[in-house]
């Protein structure tokens, strides 16, 4: 039985596409056949971040419209046997996703034996997110350590407990996860930044990660790779976390604490 993952976000700008590349090639590493949607109709940019936009054929909404199949339209991804991206259009509108179409894409991907389906969803509550989230069994919501953002989160977590499948039918709630992303401890430290404490007090949602903030998730975009396989990276260590967590394992928090430095450090440069 596939599992859908939603990896959604109130505010746009905050991680969510780079969690998604992230996220989903964490999953195919633990040797699961995964597959991940973008569903930002009209301004994708998945396929960039998974280094695969010289191969998009067809899309996500050709396959919905019956203008090709879900063969023809997925792109298996150059370092992962497992792993696949379905794109999204760039030039339709998001009105072209129907639920009934969504559905039906969905139930196919679970008829090919794909273990986890994530859905990469836009920002805000407009169609493609509501779609995105409609059918999810999971949530992965995304947050920067901002008062904006976590007011944001805060409004998606609403949306995801009352108008998704799950809700309308009566069934257990998606399960929802905090992912803290651009996470500076010394801003933090500085009064700059929302806590750790501060951000799960508001929104009261399990903490699965916190991702630094790195110069690593430019590097890895500009290379065309999700950043978990930036090698030995603080990112990508990150990222390899958050899904052993998902997976059930129990892993301790990193990068999450400031080191004042010390005086030999305060006069000879140290930061």
């Amino acid at each position: 039985m596939a599992r859908i993952v939603v990896v959604t976000s109130g505010k746009g700008g905050v991680g969510k596409t780079t969690t998604s590349a992230s996220f989903s090639a964490g999953l195919a590493m633990h040797g699961h056949k995964t597959v991940v949607i973008d569903f930002d109709v009209g301004l994708r940019n998945l396929d960039l971040i998974m280094g695969c936009e010289r191969r998009v054929v067809y899309d996500f909404v050709n396959v919905i419209q019956g203008e090709a199949t879900l063969n023809q339209a997925l792109i298996r991804d150059k370092q992962l046997e497992n792993l696949y991206i379905l794109p999204a259009s760039q030039t339709r509108d998001k009105d072209a996703l129907t639920r009934e179409g969504v559905e039906k894409v969905l139930n196919d991907l679970a008829a090919m034996d794909f273990e986890y389906i994530v859905c990469d969803s836009p920002a805000g509550i407009e169609t493609g997110a509501i779609m995105a989230s409609y059918f999810a069994d999971d949530a992965l919501v995304v947050t920067n350590p901002e008062v904006s953002s976590v007011r944001d989160s805060d409004r998606i977590l609403g949306i995801l407990s009352a108008k998704s499948r799950r809700a309308e039918k009566g069934e257990e709630p998606i399960k929802e996860h905090l992912l803290l992303t651009r996470y500076n401890p010394k801003r933090v430290a500085d009064g700059e930044m929302l806590s750790l404490g501060d951000i799960e007090d508001i929104l009261r949602i399990r903490l699965i990660g916190v991702i630094p903030e790195s110069e690593t998730v430019l590097q890895a975009s500009n290379q065309g790779i999700p950043a978990i396989h930036i090698r030995d990276s603080d990112v990508a260590l990150a990222y390899q976390d958050v899904v052993a967590r998902y997976l059930g394992e129990e892993k301790p928090l990193r990068f999450v604490d400031y080191e004042k430095p010390g005086l030999f450090k305060r006069l000879f440069g140290g930061k």
